[in-house]
């Protein structure tokens, strides 16, 4: 990515480091996660304005621990966050002891030394942090001073006397560091000297050009699924070629209520893109029939997904080379070591991790260095219409998903029809634009009832709403409790084979946001 400043992320493993990335984006600022393992030679030709060093579970002196070349203290400025303030601090000649001042949640730290990290700050000002670490900094390295400490260690933040060299224990990329954003934005402006050039007119221009040069004359498809990922990847690769780009969207029979006639509408009317449309609902339901497992059903939508891609081409004659999917940052991060990094996989994403290893197409991912706000902020300057863009995400595999167990086609027919009365009941609140992701879920349990004095052993329907910035982490939502009611009360009414209503009252972390 050409832009004038660029900041480098060095992954140790912990699960906020997408954070960080996510947290230099905001400030405008192009950012990229690589693994520890990049050579100093490497580096140097990526050119970074700046390198974070993220934080990580282990401890310095761990055999196999993260390690760095000590030459990328030289490179470029350096930011060490948690484990990147420990490894500097052992790198640098200083004392890092595991033990007897550990620290996670809340804390509250005192600016020491205002400048800096904490410019605009007060000397001897208290502020809230997040901890998350078990080692400390027992003793700075010579050439550093310690700029914030907290009740329980005297540093928790330094930097060097004369190197642009800075380090926190805290992360200041997780919204708990309340004046977090702050101190990264010092770190890009004020130590690095970057320039707020990472802009979605910026990265269309770009990806415009690199779509072109990649793609040539050949043909290309794109899978669409109507949601904004899907969307806004086809209209950005429309953008570059044009009549070149044939959109395939598949009936997979795992849609929402009236999804198919809104994305033919869509595309056709407004957006005047080629679009075939393939019912492969049977083909889909027969492959997932008696699969129960989460990550199997993802694995064999995305094989089928790619044979009916073939099918489908191969049937327009079109001959296409080229595949374009709407890939997200986190749809990687989350599938696979971020770039072959230490951080955990959490979960195979259709697109990702289950596509099939001998397909013929090359992909075509524009957007896979983006977040979802950036992806719905590239939409808007392509001109798509808000009530597409501004839609909730919706997930590659579809209802099958949201179908915990065995996929049947009588349990899609009853979430289908509870979702849509659930969603239509937000809108109604004005409440879809606060609210990140909205859905129901059926659950592979029944629970005994009474209706019209009769007993009835029906199905549960569950529905999760959450709060999110980003989908790395979310909270639910606290919906006021009548139009809660009102939507339970409208589900169980209208919705034939359902009896009861929960609500899901968790978090990410420790939960996902989608169920499987």
């Amino acid at each position: 990515m050409i832009t004038a400043s660029r900041i480098l992320i060095l992954d140790c493993g912990s699960q906020f480091t997408q954070l960080i990335a996510r947290r230099v984006r905001e400030a405008r600022v192009y950012s990229e996660i690589h693994p520890p393992t990049r050579s100093v030679e490497w580096i140097r030709a990526w050119q970074p304005t700046g390198i974070i060093l993220s934080g990580g579970p282990s401890s310095v002196t761990d055999e196999g621990a993260p390690t760095f070349d000590p030459a990328i203290l030289d490179l470029a400025p350096v930011l060490g966050v948690c484990y990147g303030m420990q490894w500097i601090a052992h790198a640098a000649g200083g004392a890092v002891k595991g033990g007897g001042r550990r620290e996670y949640g809340r804390a509250a730290i005192t600016v020491g030394e205002p400048g800096g990290l904490f410019a605009g700050f007060d000397a001897g000002e208290s502020s809230q942090v997040w901890m998350s670490h078990g080692d400390h900094v027992e003793t700075v390295p010579p050439g550093f001073v310690a700029t914030a400490a907290s009740s329980d260690n005297p540093v928790v933040a330094m930097r060097h006397v004369s190197k642009p060299i800075h380090a926190v224990q805290f992360h200041a990329e997780v919204h708990h560091t309340v004046r977090g954003a702050e101190i990264i934005q010092n770190f890009l402006f004020g130590v690095c000297g970057c320039v707020p050039d990472w802009t979605p007119g910026h990265f269309i221009e770009e990806e415009v050009q690199k779509i072109r040069t990649t793609v040539g004359g050949k043909a290309v498809i794109c899978g669409l699924s109507g949601g904004v990922d899907s969307s806004v990847a086809a209209a950005l690769v429309h953008k570059a070629i044009g009549d070149q780009l044939t959109c395939i969207f598949v009936d997979t029979g795992l849609l929402r209520l009236h999804e198919r006639e809104q994305v033919e509408r869509t595309f056709r009317q407004h957006l005047g893109i080629k679009l075939v449309v393939v019912d492969a609902s049977e083909r889909f339901l027969a492959a997932l029939a008696g699969e129960g497992d989460p990550e199997k059903k993802r694995k064999i939508i995305g094989h089928t997904f790619i044979d009916v891609f073939e099918d489908a081409a191969a049937a327009a004659g079109e001959g296409a080379e080229f595949l374009v999917q709407g890939t997200l940052y986190p749809d990687v991060i989350e599938s696979v070591s971020a770039k072959g990094g230490p951080s955990a996989t959490i979960k195979t994403h259709h697109n990702v991790g289950g596509l099939k290893p001998d397909m013929k197409f090359r992909l075509v991912e524009p957007l896979r260095e983006l977040f979802k706000d950036e992806v719905r902020n590239v939409g808007r300057e392509l001109g798509l219409p808000e009530e597409m863009v501004g839609r909730h995400p919706f997930p590659g595999p579809g209802l099958a998903i949201r179908v915990l167990g065995e996929v049947r086609r009588d349990a899609l027919d009853i979430l289908r029809k509870a979702d849509a009365i659930y969603l239509e009941e937000i809108r109604a609140a004005g409440l879809y634009a606060d609210i990140w992701q909205a859905f129901a879920v059926f659950l592979p349990v029944r629970s005994v009832g009474v209706m019209g004095d009769g007993r009835t052993y029906e199905h549960v329907i569950a529905l999760r709403a959450v709060t999110s910035t980003d989908g790395m982490t979310a909270d639910w939502y606290a919906f006021p409790h009548d139009v809660l009611g009102r939507i339970s009360s409208r589900i169980i009414n209208e919705v034939r084979g359902v009896n009861r209503v929960v609500y899901d009252v968790s978090s990410k972390p420790p939960a996902t946001i989608e169920w499987e």
